[in-house]
């Protein structure tokens, strides 16, 4: 069984920087995508970034683009979310997510793997 575990959320101020990582455990893992996707109370889970592992392209929701990079690590297996400029509507619970074949990008269930999620504050 794979499990993603993600680590780096916190409390941050406004304008400060947060840095979230994301590997998978268990059984050996090559993952086709991995990203991030965040959610708030009572709305439904939000694309944020993600990046092809082959090759590295990456695609960034428009309310995060020019502040928030997503990486990854081959050799670690690790993909990383670097937040800059954060805002207080940044402020969610954020879910490492993973497929290991050919899908969508934008949509929850083009992800067939979740982490538990990290929580992201940002006060103003």
């Amino acid at each position: 069984q794979v499990q993603l575990v993600e680590s780096g959320g916190g409390l941050v101020q406004a304008g400060g920087s947060l840095r979230l990582s994301c590997a998978p455990s268990g059984r050996t893992f090559n993952s086709y995508r991995m990203g991030w996707f965040r959610q708030t109370p009572g709305k439904e889970r939000e694309f944020v970034a993600a990046i092809r592992w082959s090759g590295g392209s990456t695609h960034y929701a428009d309310s995060v683009k020019g502040r928030f990079t997503i990486s990854r690590d081959s050799a670690k297996n690790t993909v990383y979310l670097r937040m800059n400029s954060l805002k207080p509507e940044d402020t969610a619970v954020y879910y490492c997510v993973a497929s290991q074949y050919y899908s969508g990008i934008y949509s929850p269930n083009d992800y067939r793997y979740w982490g538990q999620g990290t929580q992201v504050t940002v006060s103003s």
